[in-house]
């Protein structure tokens, strides 16, 4: 009746031929239908992109996701977990450019937005079946036959009501910000996926002699983007440090700079002190325009321009305790800028390309730095160009240098919630704890409004019609949509760009056509709407939902502190003013033998298939969750002994656990 357990040591054969049985059998099936009257124990699976591949991580994050839904469903449980893709956002497009052979918006529009949009459909699924081969190698259970899909028009609908829910609530906003931009995808980023893009460059700073008006003196300036030079509208001090008035003893220039830098950035008595100000005194000092594009804007704006301002924000590490000002390219600029009514100057286009009406008209941004460099050098007004180590964001999809750059945007008023974020966060059992307090704690202290739109293709549409007399509208749902506006493709339309476009409503203000604004959202949106979307909420299985929130469990690597774990949360608590989840586990980054990151670049990545393939999954699962190791940082952190985990989640998993062990030895 039973099949004899052999004792050879083929664990990989072993293992097909369980994987074969499960199979084949419908186990897991079973195990759900067995236990449909039991107790709930949820756990959300965060949705992969189909179309990448897994990597070795992925292993060790299958493990830790199958072993405590695994052993709550032993306990008699019923464990939903319902398998997701994640299918919207920059990946999928970059990839369906680099498949057509295009490059950027315009090329992408002149292609077709309709032929786009499907070749993006088709490429979502790209690695599908290799991601369902893979779980079922590792033995990760999950219904992967109804999973849940975030381009499903049902799942937008959802979304669709959670954004007028937001709207509702006076926390969407269209604004005008300073956000962090890629110029190669056309689009802002959200602070969480800024995080994630960091890479530390060598570059050149810049020194600069702003001329005095009316005075035979300069005031030596610094900057770390020589670019944003042709924009300056102002120079920006310390209003409570020191600041002196020098004459040099070599060539006798003279020179406003701050006191505790000038020895560093003028060398030990080399100079004589004229006069002592504190940063107060220098406002207001005029001097004449770095370059003649920025002050023919600011007169065009009849604003006065190319004085002294002071703010704290300013400090004496580095540079010369004086900054230059370009409101149009960083939060603390545009603060300023908007505190002294300064003109608003934008020299830089869509593309990261300096204007035409700049000396470097059509040349990228940080291609510029050198010949805005070299130019000042050649007028005087270079004073010195020292390198400087630092870590820049780039895009995470495309690995593009990001610029700070102010546009219109969508945002989601998260600073509105801080103290319910902080206040649900603190419901959550987070292991390690030191990321719920540390990381990810950090993160909510200092919480940024959302930028929730792109200026992109293939996304969820932002769901605001806007008419022409500026009135805006929040749609929530394909019924309201029909109703205001008559029309009955309303009902069945797909619920992406061009065709939801193709539907106007009425201005209830005027009676003009309003149309859909062209923005999608961030697809982080998509995947933090999870827990509701995936069930149509609230159109339909409302009491499933309520049964499945929050979760009990859900487990990801460290990089989803400020991704998954974010969005959820936010979503979460301004539309149910609760955590999403009870418990998760943080994991680390696998490295190789030497503690580096796996990559293909540095030829240490390791083939998750060819791992398992050699030494398969049991030995695999062993040295993941039994190696001790000390983490570097908290971005490869350890991962936590396997008994201390499940501990943490459930209940009496070290009797299950000392029975295993007893088990295995007892086999040996």
């Amino acid at each position: 009746m039973y099949e004899k357990v052999s004792t050879n040591l083929n664990f990989v054969d072993r293992e097909k031929n369980v994987e074969k049985f499960w199979e084949e059998n419908h186990i897991f099936e079973k195990s759900m239908e067995n236990r449909k009257e039991g107790e709930t124990y949820t756990f959300y699976d965060g949705p992969p992109t189909a179309n990448g591949k897994p990597h070795i991580g992925h292993v060790l994050t299958r493990v830790i996701k199958d072993m405590i839904p695994r052993y709550q469903t032993m306990k008699g449980k019923m464990v939903p977990r319902k398998a997701g893709w994640d299918t919207h956002g920059l990946p999928v497009e970059l990839e369906v450019e680099k498949m057509l052979g295009l490059d950027g918006k315009d090329q992408i529009e002149e292609y077709g937005l309709v032929p786009f949009i499907d070749k993006c459909k088709e490429s979502v699924w790209k690695y599908k079946g290799m991601w369902e081969d893979f779980s079922g190698t590792v033995g990760f259970w999950a219904d992967m036959k109804n999973p849940y899909v975030t381009y499903d028009d049902n799942y937008i609908e959802s979304e669709w009501w959670a954004l007028k829910t937001i709207w509702e609530k006076g926390l969407l906003y269209k604004g005008f910000k300073i956000v962090p931009y890629c110029p190669r995808c056309g689009t802002p980023l959200s602070a969480q996926e800024v995080a994630q893009g960091y890479k530390d460059v060598k570059e050149r700073s810049a020194v600069v002699r702003f001329k005095v008006k009316d005075e035979d003196a300069y005031i030596l300036a610094w900057t770390t983007t020589p670019w944003t030079l042709p924009s300056n509208l102002a120079l920006c001090v310390n209003p409570d440090e020191d600041y002196v008035k020098v004459q040099m003893k070599e060539d006798g220039r003279v020179y406003y700079i701050a006191q505790a830098l000038a020895d560093k950035v003028l060398g030990e008595d080399a100079y004589n002190v004229l006069e002592n100000y504190k940063g107060t005194d220098l406002e207001y000092k005029e001097y004449e325009p770095l370059y003649s594009c920025a002050a023919v804007h600011a007169e065009k704006q009849n604003k006065k321009a190319f004085y002294v301002v002071c703010d704290t924000y300013v400090t004496l590490t580095d540079g010369t305790g004086i900054v230059h000002i370009a409101p149009a390219f960083g939060e603390d600029d545009a603060k300023v800028g908007r505190k002294y009514g300064l003109p608003f100057v934008q020299l830089v286009d869509g593309k990261g390309n300096l204007t035409e009406d700049t000396p470097f008209g059509g040349i990228f941004v940080k291609k510029a730095d050198p010949l805005v460099l070299k130019d000042l050098d050649e007028r005087g007004l270079l004073f010195d160009a020292p390198k400087f180590e630092h870590s820049y964001p780039h895009c995470w999809r495309c690995d593009t240098p990001l610029i700070y750059y102010a546009r219109e945007s969508w945002f989601i008023k998260m600073t509105a919630v801080k103290d319910d974020l902080i206040r649900n966060n603190n419901t959550i059992n987070w292991i390690p704890e030191s990321i719920g307090k540390g990381r990810f704690g950090d993160w909510l202290e200092n919480v940024q409004d959302w930028g929730i739109s792109r200026n992109r293709y293939w996304g969820t549409p932002l769901n605001i019609w806007e008419c022409e007399c500026g009135h805006q509208h929040s749609i929530g749902s394909r019924q309201e949509l029909f109703e205001m506006s008559g029309n009955e493709k309303a009902k069945t339309v797909e619920l992406h760009r061009p065709y939801i476009d193709e539907i106007t409503i009425k201005c209830p203000k005027c009676g003009k056509p309003m149309h859909r604004v062209p923005e999608v959202i961030d697809c982080w949106f998509d995947s933090g709407a999870m827990p509701f979307a995936q069930h149509h909420y609230p159109f339909e299985n409302k009491d499933v939902f309520e049964k499945q929130f929050p979760a009990q469990f859900i487990s990801e690597a460290v990089d989803q502190t400020r991704g998954w774990f974010y969005s959820l949360l936010a979503e979460s608590t301004i539309l149910f003013n609760k955590a999403p989840y009870q418990n998760v586990i943080v994991l680390g980054h696998v490295q190789d033998e030497n503690g580096q990151k796996m990559s293909k670049s540095k030829g240490n990545a390791v083939d998750p298939f060819d791992a398992l393939e050699k030494y398969a999954m049991g030995k695999a699962a062993s040295d993941f969750v039994t190696t001790p190791t000390k983490a570097k940082d908290e971005h490869h952190t350890a991962v936590p002994d396997v008994e201390d985990l499940a501990s943490s989640c459930t209940m009496d998993i070290g009797d299950f656990l000392a029975a295993a062990e007893k088990a295995v030895a007892n086999a040996k």
